[in-house]
């Protein structure tokens, strides 16, 4: 019988990376918006000061089997601070293979990036969810999650290019 492990990435799982953050898109149908490459996550990640942490769910073979352990989930996070309760996590992505769902892989990257969190002295795990994704929402709420668009009303809003360039005179 195959045995999931939850590990930090590796710069050589770039690839494996790419192909879920594109597979994820392609769920959120959203995958005209990718525009990274391996080249970019393998510098961002893991350069002497990287923008990201990544971990990688992989299952292991059962002994005997010939192939090598095979990449089927990740949870992409980095630090943030909140200048009212200091150190945060937050999760950009966790994305499980279709054929690997339900089988508890999704919240055992939360769990493990719950006790970086920890380890780390965070306060807070923030990540978002779309509002049409009722079962992940179901999952971080079941995990104890609070969503804070019901609770306080916050809403997130982002600059990107032209707003950007625009605000900084560029």
């Amino acid at each position: 019988m195959a045995s999931l492990r939850i590990r930090e990435a590796k710069e050589g799982d770039c690839a494996d990376i790419l192909r879920l953050v594109r597979e994820l898109a392609e769920y959120e149908k959203l995958s005209d918006q990718v525009t990274i490459s391996e080249e970019a996550l393998r510098a961002d990640g893991f350069g002497e000061n990287p923008f990201y942490h990544c971990l990688v769910a992989e299952i292991l073979p059962a002994p005997g089997e010939l192939q090598g352990p095979c990449v089927v989930g990740y949870g992409l996070y980095y630090f943030v601070y909140s200048t009212w309760t200091g150190r945060c996590i937050y999760l950009e992505d966790i994305y499980v293979t279709p054929e690997h769902r339900g089988q508890g892989i999704g919240s055992e990257i939360i769990k493990k990036v719950a006790e970086v969190a920890l380890d780390k002295g965070c306060s807070q795990f923030r990540l978002a969810v779309l509002d049409w994704n009722k079962k992940a929402m179901d999952l971080y709420k079941a995990l104890g999650a609070q969503d804070l668009t019901e609770a306080e009303g916050w809403h997130s809003f982002r600059f990107e290019g032209k707003a950007m360039r625009e605000m900084a005179g560029r």
